[in-house]
């Protein structure tokens, strides 16, 4: 559930953070960053006490590197749908030229929360960036969700969810075959990167629910179901959510065109529509994201 308390951990120069979400469960914390601006930004997370699972909903750079200590730098562009694991003790830091604007959740564990017969504290857990794990990644997208709820029920699923998700880092590391009903009845690593590199391409259009679904070899009713399982929202909800990071990408720029044109850049044949979609997502009309942007983080490049 949401952590009022909470202060970041992961700085990133300059500030291009547009906002920042907070939960805390038993064992586990998590702190979600959806990056604004359209300059080159820098992120590092200190060497942390305790090991961090890091998935990225989207993003994809036209520059930059991500490091973890104890690995080779990766250049990886497109890094949506991936995860990273950041063992207490390294340092993860990074460099990132936007070109899709990304949202990334950090998910911190505490060994000393964490049910002992797992034996985190003992594994001698690896780094890893940019890796696919079906079952993790399902969690974790659960917890980045359920961090913006309140209530009872709230904090009782997130401890739930809390323990799956050391039980299934335990298991990564273990190397044991990851169990199938996390991803039963969602969409194949395939069939995501398929989809969300389609979307992304042709985020200046519409696209229909047919045409997504065709895309990963299923029908339309079981594709919107698959989907929402794998990505913990309908396609449209998608659509739209990946088209405001692109008309806020294009806000940020001083090339980006007035209202209208970035609207119609960003899929929306309507100004009226795009400020409502807009306002109901972000908070703010896209003329004062557009100011406090400038405001915020200066000229761009």
């Amino acid at each position: 559930m949401a952590d009022a308390s909470a202060k970041p951990r992961v700085s990133v120069t300059p500030g291009a953070v547009s906002r920042r979400i907070y939960g805390a469960w038993s064992g586990v914390s998590l702190e979600t960053i959806e990056f604004g601006g359209a300059s080159p930004f820098e992120y590092n997370l200190p060497a942390p006490e305790q090991h961090a699972l890091i998935a990225c909903e989207h993003g994809r750079r036209s520059d930059g590197e991500t490091t973890v200590d104890g690995l080779p730098p990766s250049s990886r562009r497109d890094i949506g749908g991936r995860l990273c694991f950041v063992p207490a003790g390294h340092a993860f830091a990074g460099r990132f030229v936007p070109r899709v604007l990304p949202r990334s959740t950090y998910l911190f564990l505490d060994p000393a929360g964490m049910p002992p017969q797992l034996g985190l504290d003992r594994l001698g857990l690896r780094p890893r960036l940019f890796f696919e794990d079906a079952a993790l990644w399902s969690t974790a997208l659960k917890l980045a969700r359920l961090a913006e709820r309140i209530g009872p029920d709230a904090r009782l699923y997130g401890d739930a969810l809390a323990t799956v998700l050391s039980v299934e880092l335990s298991r990564l590391e273990r190397g044991a075959p990851p169990p199938e009903e996390p991803a039963r009845g969602g969409l194949a690593p395939w069939q995501q990167r398929a989809v969300r590199e389609y979307i992304e391409e042709n985020l200046a259009r519409e696209i229909s629910l047919d045409e997504l679904a065709a895309l990963g070899r299923l029908s339309a009713a079981h594709f919107s179901r698959a989907f929402k399982q794998s990505f913990g929202m309908p396609p449209h909800r998608w659509q739209t959510e990946r088209r405001i990071e692109q008309a806020k990408l294009l806000l940020a720029r001083p090339d980006g065109g007035d209202i209208t044109a970035v609207a119609l850049a960003s899929g929306f044949a309507y100004p009226a529509n795009f400020a409502t979609a807009f306002r109901r997502l972000t908070g703010t009309t896209p003329r004062d994201y557009r100011r406090q942007t400038v405001s915020s983080f200066g000229p761009t490049s």
